[in-house]
């Protein structure tokens, strides 16, 4: 028998005589106003028809890749984007309506493609970065949203889940202005095959498993679906046909399926850059992952060669996405990326210790392999400027897992300052992290740019990334749907929090 979402979710109504305190599940009727929770974090609020907000005199970073526009004033109303024009001698702020944003820049809310809301926590770990199984993955339920929201991130696609029920409740509690947070695009559970080392995964015998597994989540509303590690060809292709049976797009963190197989296959988007592809590792077995997982590949195939040319042909022929996951590149590869304070006081105690160990090992037990793994960074960045170059769709996200390297809504930021470490400008970089998501996910008329008709889905930043793109990190203001948020506020409410709960 199919269970419903909705029978779940009005199920979880009766735990309401176990824990009174809990406000009831939001049954996605009508449009709610916001709860108190999400209003002491709003500023200002555009969202219904007769409200308006204009933004003087500030800087317009639309996101489409075309230049900077100086001294605009923007006007949202009813949760729109409704003007954008030269601000004028006569217009002047009033601190309510009209504000004064000098020396700041409004870009379209970050869309991360690649945005977790778990944790990692490696049992026993330490400064030499050893640890014992199973390594297990906690849900950060309340912190991550706050995390994402506050740095700019207004959609988020969840690219694998540990608690798909929990995610999908948490988006609708969302949606219902129970709760801050980015719209959320869900994946459902990994789909993983024999091999599966993580005790919360589900580990799937056969093509039949896979697609009964695909069309169960269909059901319960998960929008989105990730193909992991071990799978064989059949079980991929089950899952691709199904996905695209019921609506819903897939994408991979491969290694059993080569990049090629997976493409002509139908697969619609691939995780890692290129770093995961298995297909010139040495020995590789069809349907098997190698011990070498890729890195072999990633040494042997120089994005020049023959093989890496055609690749990148086969993946634009196939309109395979690419999701650039840079920092935890960077953190496996060339190093420690910027300590920022802001981002360490987000953490738990434990969770900021697990962090520093983290950094330990990456300049102590792991120093003989620093050289070694930031060439192989850099030609990842040299192949995904090729990709972009050859018309493929290049998506951005973090990858927030790692111990606190990487941590939600700072690793959104840092992938689009890598992206221009990579390469690309900054006016590039912004585009692949806002509009290029919405279109992947289909909803670039209404997301990704800063165009009059679209959602005031938007990030107000103090300085000018167009020039400088760390200015990106002063994130001030996060609007969704007209509701302007402080970022601040929404920092302080999960100080210390990240790591646990």
């Amino acid at each position: 028998m199919k269970i419903s979402t909705k029978h779940i979710r009005m199920s979880s109504v009766a735990l309401l005589s176990f824990f009174p305190w809990m406000p009831a599940l939001p049954q996605g009727v009508g449009s709610p106003s916001a709860s108190p929770e999400l209003r002491r974090f709003i500023k200002f609020d555009a969202s219904g028809s007769n409200d308006e907000i204009r933004l003087l005199h500030i800087r317009v970073v639309d996101g489409t890749g075309g230049v900077a526009k100086q001294n605009q004033t923007v006007t949202i109303r009813g949760g729109k984007i409704a003007d954008i024009h030269d601000t004028t001698s006569s217009e002047q702020a009033d601190g309510k309506t009209a504000l004064d944003m000098t020396g700041r820049t409004v870009l379209p809310g970050l869309i991360g493609m690649h945005d977790h809301l778990f944790y990692v926590a490696r049992a026993l770990d330490n400064a030499e970065h050893t640890s014992t199984f199973p390594t297990v993955l906690p849900q950060m339920t309340y912190s991550a949203p706050r995390l994402y929201l506050a740095n700019g991130v207004t959609t988020a696609r969840t690219t694998g889940s540990m608690e798909p029920y929990t995610d999908l409740n948490l988006r609708d509690a969302i949606e219902a202005l129970q709760i801050p947070g980015p719209h959320l695009d869900v994946t459902g559970p990994y789909i993983q095959g024999e091999g599966n080392r993580f005790l919360q995964m589900h580990t799937l015998h056969g093509p039949e498993e896979t697609r009964k597994m695909i069309d169960y989540w269909a059901d319960q509303g998960v929008t989105s679906f990730k193909a992991y590690t071990n799978l064989t060809r059949a079980e991929l292709k089950a899952a691709i046909d199904e996905a695209h049976a019921r609506g819903r797009k897939i994408t991979g963190h491969l290694c059993s399926v080569t990049y090629p197989e997976a493409a002509e296959m139908g697969i619609d988007n691939l995780e890692h850059g290129f770093v995961v592809n298995t297909q010139l590792d040495p020995g590789k077995q069809p349907d098997v992952c190698p011990a070498t997982a890729g890195t072999a590949t990633q040494k042997l195939m120089a994005p020049d060669s023959a093989e890496a040319t055609a690749l990148i042909a086969l993946l634009v022929q196939h309109h395979v996405a690419l999701t650039s996951t840079l920092p935890v590149e960077e953190v496996d590869g060339i190093g420690n990326p910027p300590l920022r304070q802001r981002a360490l006081d987000m953490l738990s105690p434990q969770a900021r210790e697990t962090y520093l160990y983290e950094r330990n090992a990456q300049m102590t037990s792991r120093r003989d392999i620093y050289q070694r793994y930031q060439a192989l960074f850099r030609r990842e960045e040299e192949f995904e400027r090729r990709f972009v170059d050859a018309g493929g769709l290049l998506l951005a996200g973090p990858d927030p897992t790692s111990d606190g390297h990487i941590i939600p809504g700072f690793g959104d930021q840092r992938e689009v300052e890598l992206l221009v470490d990579a390469g690309f400008s900054p006016l590039e970089a912004v585009k692949i992290a806002t509009l290029n998501g919405a279109i992947y996910l289909g909803k670039a008329d209404r997301l990704g740019s800063v165009v009059v008709g679209k959602n005031a889905d938007l990030m107000i930043v103090r300085g000018d990334p167009s020039a400088k793109i760390e200015d990106i990190e002063n994130t001030e203001w996060v609007v969704q749907d007209g509701r302007v948020l402080d970022s601040a506020g929404l920092l302080d409410s999960v100080k210390g929090s990240y790591g646990l709960y």
